[in-house]
């Protein structure tokens, strides 16, 4: 226990769990297994539906089999960090050895479980597409709607079971150590998934743009025709990129929110701070379980919004009532009734402060879910306004789009300060048990979290079943527009579950930050030097000029982050473009449909493209804590976290908001607003959503991981940080040196990523582009003017 948490809180330094205890956290794990039982009941539910005709089946595997091989190819790319960090670790400080080599073993288990979450996520939604297509087209919009939603609720149920099952895992064996092997948990959770959303998010976003850019706009073709050859990769990067990815980064927000709580859960309620942050998430693993089941239509409801609405706010209803039962049951009145805090003076009342805690995040998580459809749903006047705006040209579309972005990031910031202001009020003047009410606060996020990842994957599934519907020219008409209307409601859901994700990093970095500032003290105290108390808890006092430089970089690095991450996206749907420009030029016959397009090259670029590109952003993620910690020392790396926190919820909103509006904006334009599709108004709208893309799919979400990667790296250097800074053992220049490494490395990185965008023009031709896999699948053809009626067998090389 650090001087802080002894000065703040009588709780002791060993951690006894009691028999009773252990008895709950072994219950936790027992809910969270069965969290993956329900998760197997609904994979048997959504593989038993009809598949559609055999074009939809043929389109649906060639997007199978391209995610499969991509998420391959992803995995062993980034085997080596998963191999190598873990030895790594085991050479930074700890309690102990079983600490050290605990941490290093479940840094890996949360990497693998992270990988596991994104892959069943995309495995299960390659399968369900064609299945809520085929449903929207035999069985109406309420069949295609629960069809998607529960495809989302496997990922959800994974998402909360492994996440639960790792941290009480993790208690049971280590216990009184389990808050620095849980460092390790979520390290490997967070890390894995900021590649994966990065890597997914550039794969998806070159294949989208590409295709609208040549598609839509040039060639005036439906988005999701058979002729254009990036229509299979961008299929296929609905799944590597808003499956895979966002389930890695939702299934991280989990854990590393969990992490924040568990560890500083033990300074305020002992033992009991062990358990209860356990205990909060199981109610939600219950009460998701019952949202999920609720989203059905009715017939009175406005749009299928509603439903999943619906399920949600019942979900949180329940949650809430069942965090004050299990409270008022475990918790006593006072702080001095906690085993081994007798002596205890400390003011308020612990049941209070953890259910006031909880609900604090319950009612952020719903506030979010409004305040994003405001801004992003067709029916709302944010989209319509830019749409409005289109009509003047792509230019004014753009402005408007920012615009909207922008204003949503300040509500959304105001949300979120005002809830962990909120929280931090309930600390009763401990700064130790206000960071542990911001973490409870996160944990009431949680609560909801099975039901925000059904939504997620309900989005790319109803994408995905939309274009499998074009390119097989199997769906009737009313079942297009039944899965036009899903896909627009998915750009909304994506949209909120990106918001209440950014929500999550800035409760688990608050509590995080908690975590580093306490163990600067400790290390301090080992070192034998007392900390300067006008320098502040981890250096936060700006009067220095050294803390406000890392305030600074701190958010400096968000922007980078998200101008490489969108430089990529660049780079590689340019080589996209010259791809299928290639291939309608040189071959004539592909818009006559008498010519199949080469699908497989554009797989090829995007995948090569992706993970070529996502080394950049992740090395400057790691990479930037250790050149700020050891070159500039510890009070300016807590000012750099401080930095990244704030730069990054209002670059994370501005970011998924806007590019969520653009989207919507298209949407309704091709519903028949101002001329529909092929008016100079859709070309507008088309221009902003290929800008908004990257914004809301690439760069928004993954500054979500790289704020806890951030804090995590952070927290695991900041003792030998203080160790080379002051003391016996201090040593400037090894410390400098180590500084001026990971400089030189985030600039070669940087260096190398610029000098692969300056070779557009080396893109291989479709003739000699190699192909990822190999699948032959006949999908229809319009002709040349455009009309279904008259097709051609065309053969999708993937």
């Amino acid at each position: 226990m650090s001087p802080i948490q002894a000065a703040e809180s009588p709780a002791t330094a060993g951690i006894d769990l009691t028999g009773g205890q252990l008895g709950l956290v072994a219950g936790v794990a027992f809910i969270a297994a069965l969290a993956l039982l329900v998760a197997a009941y609904l994979v048997r539910e959504v593989l038993a539906a009809s598949q559609g005709g055999p074009k939809m089946i043929e389109v649906g595997a060639a997007v199978q089999e391209g995610a499969a091989a991509y998420l391959r190819r992803q995995f062993k790319t980034l085997a080596g960090f998963v191999v190598v960090i873990p030895f790594v670790l085991l050479a930074l400080p700890a309690d102990d050895t079983g600490a050290r080599i605990g941490r290093s073993v479940f840094f890996v288990v949360g990497a693998v479980f992270s990988a596991l979450v994104g892959f069943i996520g995309m495995s299960l939604a390659t399968r369900a597409n064609t299945r809520t297509a085929a449903a929207a087209n035999e069985r109406g919009e309420k069949a295609a709607l629960r069809l998607a939603f529960r495809t989302g609720g496997v990922v959800g149920m994974f998402t909360v079971g492994l996440g639960l099952l790792g941290a009480a895992v993790v208690v049971l064996v280590f216990r009184d150590t389990a808050p620095q092997v849980l460092e390790g948990f979520g390290f490997g959770a967070a890390l894995l998934a900021m590649f994966m959303r990065v890597g997914g998010g550039i794969f998806t976003k070159a294949a989208d743009v590409g295709a609208d850019l040549v598609g839509k706009v040039e060639k005036g073709i439906p988005e999701d025709d058979p002729r254009n050859a990036a229509t299979i990769a961008d299929n296929v990067g609905d799944n590597v990129g808003d499956c895979a990815g966002m389930a890695a980064d939702l299934f991280e927000s989990y854990a590393v929110t969990l992490v924040a709580a568990l560890i500083l859960g033990v300074g305020v309620f002992g033992a009991h701070g062990l358990v209860f942050p356990l205990l909060i998430p199981a109610v939600g693993v219950i009460t998701a379980v019952i949202g999920i089941f609720a989203v059905s239509p009715r017939a009175k409801d406005r749009n299928g919004m509603a439903a999943i609405n619906r399920g949600f706010f019942i979900s949180a209803i329940i949650s809430a009532i069942g965090v004050i039962i299990v409270a008022f049951v475990y918790l006593p009145t006072s702080f001095a009734d906690f085993p081994g805090m007798e002596g205890s003076t400390q003011d308020g009342n612990p049941r209070v402060i953890a259910i006031s805690a909880v609900l604090i995040g319950i009612v952020l998580a719903a506030a979010i879910q409004v305040l994003t459809g405001y801004f992003t749903e067709t029916a709302r006047k944010p989209v319509r306004s830019i749409v409005e705006a289109s009509t003047t040209g792509p230019a004014t579309n753009i402005l408007a789009g920012i615009g909207v972005g922008l204003e949503s990031a300040v509500y959304s910031a105001v949300l979120i300060g005002a809830a962990v202001f909120g929280a931090y009020l309930l600390g009763s003047g401990s700064v130790t048990i206000a960071l542990f009410a911001v973490a409870l606060a996160g944990t009431g996020l949680l609560t909801t979290v099975g039901v925000i990842v059904s939504m997620d994957t309900f989005g790319p599934v109803s994408d995905n079943a939309q274009g499998i519907a074009e390119m097989s020219g199997e769906v009737t008409e009313e079942g297009a527009a039944i899965l036009t209307s899903l896909d627009a409601i998915g750009n909304t859901t994506k949209a909120i579950t990106k918001g209440i994700a950014i929500a999550t990093a800035v409760f688990a970095a608050t509590a995080l930050f908690g975590s580093f500032t306490d163990t600067i003290v400790e290390a301090l105290g080992k070192a034998g030097v007392s900390g300067d108390p006008a320098r502040g808890l981890g250096g936060l006092n700006v009067a220095y000029p050294d803390a406000l430089v890392g305030v600074i970089l701190g958010a400096a690095v968000v922007f980078l982050f998200s101008g490489l991450a969108i430089n990529a996206v660049g780079r590689a749907a340019g080589r996209v473009v010259w791809e299928v420009r290639a291939q309608f030029r040189d071959h004539p016959g592909i818009m006559e449909g008498t010519e199949k397009p080469n699908y497989g090259a554009v797989v090829d670029i995007c995948t090569r493209d992706s993970l070529r590109e996502l080394i950049t952003p992740g090395t400057l993620a790691v990479m930037a804590p250790i050149a700020v910690g050891f070159g500039l020392g510890y009070p300016p790396l807590g000012s750099f976290l401080a930095g990244a926190i704030a730069g990054g919820v209002l670059m994370a909103v501005f970011l998924a908001n806007s590019g969520g509006a653009w989207d919507n904006a298209k949407k309704l334009v091709e519903d028949g607003a101002h001329g529909g599709k092929g008016s100079e108004v859709h070309a507008a709208t088309v221009i902003g959503d290929t800008v908004g893309d990257p914004f809301k799919d690439t760069a928004g979400p993954a500054i979500n991981p790289l704020i806890k990667v951030m804090n995590l790296v952070s927290l695991l250097i900041a003792p030998t940080v203080v160790k080379f800074s002051v003391g016996e053992d201090k040593n400037t220049w090894l410390r400098i040196l180590i500084a001026v490494v990971a400089v030189a490395v985030i600039a070669t990185v940087i260096v190398i990523s610029k000098r692969w965008g300056s070779s557009l023009d080396a893109t291989p031709s479709s003739s000699d582009a190699p192909t990822a896999v190999s699948s032959n699948v006949t999908v229809t053809g319009p002709n040349a003017a455009g009309s279904p009626d008259q097709t051609t067998a065309n053969q999708v090389n993937v």
